[in-house]
């Protein structure tokens, strides 16, 4: 066997298993061998780029950060964050808030425009209102009880970390129903102002309503990369929702949100959709011009329903589009190979090589028993599970799917192709992702959906017959990342703290998880 000496002065490779028994755990470097043998080959192709990568994160629900304001000391809430928000440790680089209220939160709902009784609109937005007191005080109110100071906290540690905001619900008073819960509509081409002028409708002042909630985080220090415009617009649950048409999200996001934006907040931007893939049924290009498509930065969508296939109705409608997803709520009690094939397979890998550029899941921290939540909805995780009366942290299996990226795949590196042997991230046989960065850095994460170990073979185009082989642990991911830019990040995710986990079985619910 011909040895050859290795192009890259640094390697790192880590191993993670579906059941956690391994966790990232750093691997020998394999040797380079001039024949792969019967391993199965990954070819990656750096001179064959797709999407540019933006990271990965999670939500910055109110119940998630009630549990780092509340459950936990500043010493505990600290490093948790440290851990994983710097880009020498977790390498997470993204949140997702809500406007207002959603279902996940520790306090009764609001909207930042509740009208006092009597008061029956608000055109000028007097009324509007992120909070009261201090962040972070006893008697602090609405964002500035929790999720202000938590968000203050992760901008000192990361302060590029990308900021998407989405609201839940438009104000009360501005909907069809009358109350933020459930299913209403915005009163659409409704005269609110003193007039019938563009900027007397509901339309205009909703647009400002937006506008005046980036500018309030703005002087928190706190800056909104972008929004959404509604949180699953076809969905009629019973927290705070407004229901939408597409057709009334492109009209609406490009003749009032858009210009809105650009005379205060020009690079703040706005992803269409933002919605179970049972969204996109119809092609994007079927109810929108390429006119109303240049006010979006690209498509949001989330993985519980609708088949694979109809990411592309999203992704692939408009060329300079990007691609974010936007919400999956982490597992709880499927099987290992279940929660490996969603995590791993489905986001990990497949939507990845289908454009996917940005990922933030549902709920960064919940208590041991998946809590606090308003809506009583309850028998989840979080990416993290915080003991409610200690502090102590469990990092669950999301949390290892985000490391993968966010420690090995440098922020603004492009997905480059690699050989690939699943057809949606749980069939099959191993996936993989590859990336490199403009420094010359290059990452992988392979992923095996099979039942045994499959033992593959990496090597990169024009470097000739180089092959490294490498154990692909079964429903597990070997990630690499090789440099010659500098030493790199090699730290390891700490181990856990020991407590008592009383999820609750989770009840049928809206989300319709058949993706796959």
């Amino acid at each position: 066997m011909t040895e050859f000496l290795n192009p890259f002065a640094h390697e790192r490779w880590t191993r993670t298993t579906g059941d956690l028994a391994d966790r990232r755990a750093e691997i020998d470097t394999p040797v380079i061998e001039s024949d792969h043998g019967d391993a199965v080959p990954v070819i990656i192709d750096p001179t064959r780029r797709y999407q540019m990568w933006e990271g990965v994160g999670a939500a910055i629900t109110d119940s998630s950060a009630s549990l780092f304001m509340n459950s936990m000391s500043p010493e505990q809430r600290h490093a948790i964050l440290e851990e994983m928000f710097s880009p020498e440790q977790g390498g997470f680089s993204s949140v997702r808030i809500s406007i207002g209220s959603c279902d996940f939160s520790s306090q009764k709902y609001y909207s930042y425009d509740d009208l006092p009784e009597g008061v029956a609109a608000d055109a000028s937005l007097q009324y509007f209102s992120i909070g009261e007191g201090e962040p972070g005080a006893p008697d602090a109110t609405r964002d500035l009880k929790n999720v202000i100071p938590v968000l203050q906290e992760i901008v000192r540690i990361n302060p590029a970390v990308k900021i998407m905001a989405s609201p839940w619900s438009a104000p009360a008073w501005m909907k069809t129903s009358g109350v933020l819960s459930g299913a209403g509509r915005l009163r659409l081409g409704e005269y609110v102002g003193n007039g019938y002028r563009y900027q007397d409708t509901i339309d205009y002042v909703y647009a400002q309503y937006f506008v005046k909630f980036i500018a309030a985080y703005a002087k928190y220090g706190i800056h909104i990369t972008s929004v959404t415009m509604q949180n699953e617009p076809s969905n009629g649950c019973p927290w705070p929702i407004t229901v939408w048409t597409p057709e009334e999200l492109a009209k609406w996001g490009s003749e009032y949100l858009r210009p809105a934006l650009d005379r205060s907040f020009p690079d703040v931007e706005i992803y269409f959709g933002d919605d179970s893939l049972r969204f996109y049924q119809r092609p994007v290009s079927e109810y929108m011009t390429p006119a109303q498509a240049s006010a979006f930065a690209g498509v949001a969508f989330h993985t519980y329903s609708g088949l694979p296939e109809w990411i592309h109705n999203g992704a692939r409608q408009f060329p300079n589009w990007k691609v974010a997803m936007t919400e999956r709520r982490c597992m709880l009690d499927e099987t290992v190979d279940e929660a490996s094939h969603v995590m791993f397979g489905e986001i990990g890998t497949w939507l990845v090589r289908n454009g996917m550029g940005l990922i933030n899941l549902w709920n960064m921290a919940l208590d041991e028993q998946g809590f606090p939540s308003y809506a009583g909805t309850s028998g989840r995780r979080g990416v993290i599970t915080i003991d409610s009366s200690t502090g102590k942290v469990k990092r669950n299996l999301e949390y290892f799917m985000l490391r993968n990226f966010g420690q090995d795949v440098k922020v603004g590196s492009h997905r480059v192709a690699s050989s690939n042997y699943t057809r949606d991230g749980r069939h099959g046989g191993l996936g993989s992702v590859a990336f490199v960065a403009d420094n010359g850095d290059l990452a992988a994460i392979l992923y095996n959906p099979t039942a045994k170990d499959i033992e593959a073979a990496v090597e990169i185009n024009g470097e000739g017959a180089r092959w490294q082989k490498v154990t692909v642990p079964a429903y597990g991911t070997v990630s690499l990342h090789k440099s010659n830019a500098g030493a790199f990040n090699t730290t390891d995710a700490p181990a856990d703290d020991e407590f008592e986990i009383t999820y609750t079985p989770h009840p049928a619910d809206d989300h319709d998880e058949t993706l796959f």
